[in-house]
C-alpha cells in the first residue's frame, strides 16, 4: 500500500494503541451506561443518593475520556490505514479463508464506523449542536455504544493472540540510530496530545482548571448567579407564567392536594446544601441551595418513606418537562424544592419561583419552573 507509507506501523505499535484505546473506551462506556440508567432507569438499576458529587465523577470521566480518546483513535487508524483501504475491495472480501477471518472483517467495519459516530456525536453533544445528528442524540449515542462495544468484543476475541505475540516479542535494537520520530516518540506524542486535551477541557468539572481549560465549551464559573445554564426561560417559553404572581405549586398525594404559594414555601422549614449541578455535557459546578426538604413536603400531602415523586415543569413540549424522584432520592434530607441560590432568590433561567435540586442526579432531571408534585407509591 502506497498511500501515507511509514516504517513506524508495526503489529506492536497497533496493539499498544489498542490496549489504550480499549480500556479508554470501557471506562466511557461504563460511564455511559451509568448516566443512561439514570436517566430511563430499568427496574434492576439502582443508584444512590449520596455521596453527593458521586454523578458528577462519573459523568465528568465519561466527557474526558470520550475526548481524551480522540488522539488515541485517531493514531490506531492511522496505524492500520492501508489495512482499512483494502476491506472494502470485491476481492477482499471474496477471499476469505474461513468464518471467523469474514467476522473479523465484518467487525472491523462495525467497529470503526460506530467508533466514529460515537466521538463526533459525543462532541456534537458537548457543543449542544443537535441538529447536525439528525437522531436524538441519547438513543443515538446510546445504541452505538453497544454496537462499538460488541464490535470491540469481536475484533479482541480474534485479534488477541497477534496482540499478545506482538507485546510480548523483544524489540529488536536499530542498526542505524533513527533520524526521524520513532514509534516510541510516536506514542508519547499521541500519550501528550490526549494529556492537553484532557486539561484544556477538563475545567468544565474541576473548577480549579477553568482557567486553563481553553477549548471547554462551558466555563462553570460563567452564568446567572455564577452558574451556567442550559436553557434560559424565554428559551423554554416560561418566563410570563414563572413570573405570574398568582403561581401556585400543586403538591398531590395520596391524602390530600395542596396549593402552597411563594410564601407558604418560604415559611416552612428551610435547608441549605452545597450540591453540584453536573450535566450530560460534561460541566458541573458545586453551589449552595436552599429550599423545603422534598420529603417535608411528601409527609404533607399523606406519603411515606416508599414513595416516589413524579416533578413537573411550567415548561411544555419539553421530553425533560417531567421527572421521577426514586425514594433514596426524594426522601435524603439534601433533596430540595430550592427557592435560593447562593443565599439570594432564584434566578428566572436557575427555575425561578422554585426548581428541584437533588444529589446524585443528572442535570436534565434536575427540573426547573416547577408547577406541579404528584406523589404516588414506587411499586
Amino acid at each position: 500500500m502506497k498511500a501515507f507509507p511509514s516504517k513506524l506501523r508495526s503489529p506492536r505499535l497497533t496493539s499498544q494503541l489498542g490496549v489504550w484505546l480499549g480500556a479508554m473506551f470501557g471506562v466511557c462506556f461504563l460511564t455511559g451506561f451509568i448516566s443512561h440508567e439514570i436517566q430511563h432507569p430499568a427496574s434492576w438499576f439502582w443508584w444512590p443518593a449520596s455521596p453527593v458529587w458521586l454523578y458528577r465523577v462519573t459523568q465528568g470521566t465519561h466527557i474526558a475520556t470520550g475526548l481524551a480518546s480522540i488522539p488515541l483513535l485517531a493514531a490506531k487508524l492511522w496505524s492500520v490505514f492501508p489495512r482499512l483501504l483494502n476491506l472494502p475491495t470485491v476481492k477482499k472480501w471474496t477471499r476469505v479463508k474461513d468464518w471467523a477471518q469474514l467476522i473479523e472483517r465484518i467487525s472491523v467495519v462495525v467497529l470503526v464506523a460506530a467508533a466514529i459516530v460515537q466521538v463526533a456525536s459525543g462532541v456534537l453533544n458537548i457543543a449542544r449542536w443537535y441538529s447536525a445528528m439528525g437522531f436524538f442524540f441519547t438513543d443515538l449515542h446510546y445504541w452505538t455504544a453497544w454496537i462499538a462495544v460488541g464490535a470491540l468484543l469481536v475484533h479482541i476475541g480474534v485479534k488477541l493472540p497477534v496482540a499478545r505475540r506482538a507485546l510480548s516479542a523483544p524489540v529488536r535494537p536499530l542498526r542505524q540510530p533513527p533520524t526521524g520520530l520513532t514509534r516510541r516518540g510516536l506514542l508519547g506524542a499521541v500519550a501528550a496530545t490526549s494529556a492537553v486535551v484532557t486539561v484544556a477541557t477538563v475545567g468544565e468539572t474541576l473548577r480549579p482548571l477553568a482557567g486553563v481549560s481553553v477549548l471547554a465549551d462551558r466555563d462553570p464559573r460563567v452564568g446567572p448567579q455564577g452558574l451556567p445554564v442550559n436553557a434560559s426561560a424565554t428559551e423554554a417559553g416560561v418566563r410570563t407564567v414563572a413570573a405570574d404572581p398568582g403561581w401556585r405549586l400543586e403538591v398531590v398525594g395520596p391524602a390530600r392536594t395542596v396549593q402552597l404559594s411563594m410564601a407558604d414555601l418560604a415559611a416552612m422549614t428551610q435547608t441549605t446544601a452545597t450540591l453540584p449541578i453536573a450535566c450530560v455535557e460534561g460541566w458541573s459546578s458545586a453551589a449552595s441551595w436552599t429550599g423545603v426538604p422534598l420529603r417535608d413536603l411528601v409527609k404533607m400531602v399523606g406519603g411515606d418513606s416508599g414513595s416516589q415523586v413524579t416533578v413537573v415543569s411550567l415548561q411544555q413540549g419539553s421530553r425533560y418537562a417531567s421527572s421521577v424522584v426514586d425514594p433514596p432520592h426524594a426522601h435524603h434530607p439534601h433533596t430540595l424544592i430550592a427557592l435560593r441560590l447562593r443565599g439570594e432568590p432564584l434566578h428566572i433561567d436557575h427555575g425561578y419561583p422554585c426548581r428541584l435540586i437533588a444529589p446524585d442526579r443528572p442535570g436534565v432531571l434536575q427540573t426547573k419552573w416547577l408547577g406541579r408534585l404528584v406523589v404516588g407509591s414506587a411499586a
